[in-house]
């Protein structure tokens, strides 16, 4: 039986250019909510905003003060409204003077911040 075979025929690779070794550069991109936007604004004032109300909530009950770990609970939630508050102006400020908040150590700082509050 007659059955056709292919043919494998080696091909070169052009060569290496710079932008193929070192890759493209690419910039970042505005992403809503980033630091520094309208976006983000939003976000950090619905944030103080919600925080205010649940601590609200929390100290019109009856039996706040007898419960102790109800105590902690609520200075959590007031340093996690202040540090909001903070990031709010600190976008509000990035705005009024049009600057970018690109800064490596600027979204370290908010990063690490954001995430020793959430935990």
């Amino acid at each position: 039986m007659n059955v056709s075979r292919p043919a494998v025929h080696p091909v070169e690779s052009p060569p290496m250019t710079e932008a193929a070794v070192h890759g493209p550069r690419v910039r970042m991109k505005d992403i809503q909510g980033m630091p520094g936007t309208k976006g983000g604004l939003f976000l950090r004032l619905s944030q103080f905003i919600f925080s205010i109300i649940s601590v609200s909530v929390m100290v019109t009950t009856n039996d706040f003060r007898s419960a102790t770990a109800f105590c902690y609970l609520v200075l959590a939630v007031g340093l996690q409204s202040l540090w909001s508050l903070s990031l709010a102006f600190v976008d509000m400020y990035a705005l009024l003077v049009k600057r970018s908040l690109r800064n490596y150590i600027a979204i370290r700082l908010f990063t690490i911040g954001d995430g020793v509050r959430d935990s």
